[in-house]
């Protein structure tokens, strides 16, 4: 999901790494455990990679706002299906029935 980057702080990565860590790479809506930096699915193809990709999402929706009980780790298609339920994205319904 494009992000626009003028909105997170510059350490944006490490927060983001933090909350990944806490959450111990699992999803905090699904709980699917996600890969890790440098580690690589058994399946080469993009949409297992994508699966276990983890994210941070800010819940009010707000980049500006890192505050610990602001971010949840959760995977790729738990961050999409939100943004599309709230309807605060880009996402097609169709891209959702990819996964």
């Amino acid at each position: 999901m494009p992000i626009d980057r003028k909105r997170y702080p510059p350490n944006w990565n490490q927060i983001a790494n933090s909350v990944k860590e806490a959450a111990q790479w699992q999803c905090q809506h699904c709980h699917r455990l996600c890969l890790r930096p440098g580690e690589k699915p058994s399946s080469p193809s993009r949409s297992e990679w994508t699966l276990a990709t983890l994210s941070v999402h800010h819940a009010n929706f707000t980049p500006e706002d890192n505050q610990p009980q602001n971010l949840i780790a959760l995977c790729t298609p738990c961050h999409l299906a939100l943004h599309a339920k709230a309807k605060r994205s880009n996402v097609s319904p169709g891209q959702l029935s990819l996964w």
